[in-house]
C-alpha cells in the first residue's frame, strides 16, 4: 500500500450547497480544527469529497436558502472536548437509554414502528435510500468509484450521518466485489447505524452486523445530544471483523452554532472541528508524511 494518504469525506442527510462549496466548507472546518486544537496550520493534505445530494434534489441550496453555512468561529484555543468526569457517555443520556430499550423490543419482535417513524419523519433521505433500490445503488456507486480509484493508497474515510450508512454498505459490497480495496481508518460522525431498522436492513443484505473486513480501524464519534446517534455506542451492536478489528466509540462535543446562535449537535462542521477528530486527522496525515520522507 502506498504511504501517501488521503482523507475522503462523504456528507449526510438533506439537501446541500453545490459540490464545490460543500467540499470547500468541509475542508475549511477540518483545517480550522487542526489550527485551533493542534496548533497545526492545516497544510495541503490530499482531500476528496463524495457528493450525492444531486441524486435526490433537483437544485442545491443557494444563498439564503442555506441557513446552516460553514462559518469560522474565530478566536483561539481548542474547541471543547468531552469530559468523561462531567459529561454523559454515549449510552448515559435519557433518550439513549429509552431508545435502546425500545430497540431491544423491536429487534425481538421484528417490528420497527419506532424506527419507521424516526426514519420517515426525521430522516426522509434515509427512508428513500432503504425503499428505492436504484437510488441506493447510485449513491453507493459514487463512493465505490472513488475508493476503487484510490486503491493502493492509505485512506481515512470520514462519513457523516447518513453518509456513514452509505459508507458501511459500500464497504460490505467491496468486501465481495473488490477485496483488495482497503480503508485504513473509517471515522463515523453522528451516525444512525445503531438504529434497529438500519441494522435490520444490514442483516437482510449482508448478514450479521460487524466491522467490514476491508477496514483496519473504525472510530465512531458522537455527541450524546445528537438525536441521529440516539442508539448510543456501536460497539454493542457491531461485532469485530475477521481480523479482530472492533468499533472504538468516542463521545465528543459538537459545538456548531447556526448564524442565529442556536445549537445543532448533528452538524458536520461541528464534528470536523472537534479535538478528537483533529487528532485523528493530524495523526493520519503526519504518519503519511513521515512514511513519504523515509521513502524519499
Amino acid at each position: 500500500m502506498s504511504a501517501e494518504g488521503i482523507l475522503v469525506g462523504i456528507h449526510g442527510l438533506e439537501n446541500k450547497p453545490p459540490l464545490d462549496e460543500k467540499r470547500r466548507w468541509w475542508r475549511a472546518a477540518i483545517v480550522e480544527g487542526l489550527q485551533r486544537n493542534c496548533g497545526h496550520d492545516g497544510g495541503a493534505f490530499p482531500f476528496e469529497f463524495v457528493y450525492w445530494a444531486d441524486l435526490r434534489y433537483d437544485k442545491p441550496l443557494l444563498g439564503d436558502a442555506n441557513d446552516e453555512p460553514y462559518q469560522s468561529v474565530g478566536g483561539s484555543g481548542p474547541f471543547p472536548r468531552h469530559r468523561p468526569d462531567a459529561d454523559a457517555t454515549l449510552n448515559d443520556g435519557v433518550v439513549s437509554k429509552v431508545y435502546r430499550g425500545l430497540a431491544a423490543l423491536q429487534t425481538a419482535t421484528g417490528a420497527t414502528p419506532v424506527d419507521d417513524a424516526i426514519l420517515e419523519h426525521r430522516f426522509d433521505d434515509l427512508w428513500h435510500y432503504h425503499s428505492e433500490t436504484p437510488f441506493a445503488r447510485q449513491v453507493r456507486r459514487r463512493l465505490i468509484d472513488v475508493l476503487e480509484q484510490l486503491a493502493g493508497r492509505r485512506v481515512l474515510l470520514a462519513a457523516h450521518s447518513m453518509g456513514s450508512i452509505i459508507a458501511y454498505d459500500a464497504l460490505r459490497m467491496l468486501e465481495r466485489e473488490a477485496p483488495s480495496v482497503q480503508v485504513e481508518h473509517l471515522v463515523t460522525l453522528g451516525s444512525p447505524l445503531g438504529l434497529a431498522e438500519v441494522r435490520a436492513k444490514i442483516a437482510e443484505e449482508n448478514g450479521a452486523a460487524r466491522v467490514p473486513n476491508n477496514v483496519n480501524r473504525w472510530t465512531n464519534m458522537a455527541d450524546n445530544r445528537d438525536l441521529a446517534a440516539v442508539a448510543g455506542e456501536l460497539v454493542e451492536v457491531f461485532a469485530p471483523n475477521d481480523r479482530g478489528v472492533g468499533v472504538d466509540d468516542i463521545a465528543v462535543v459538537n459545538a456548531y452554532l447556526r448564524p442565529d446562535g442556536s445549537a445543532n449537535r448533528h452538524k458536520s462542521y461541528g464534528y470536523l472541528r472537534t479535538p478528537e477528530f483533529s487528532e485523528v486527522a493530524l495523526g493520519f496525515t503526519a504518519c503519511s508524511n513521515a512514511r513519504l520522507e523515509r521513502q524519499a
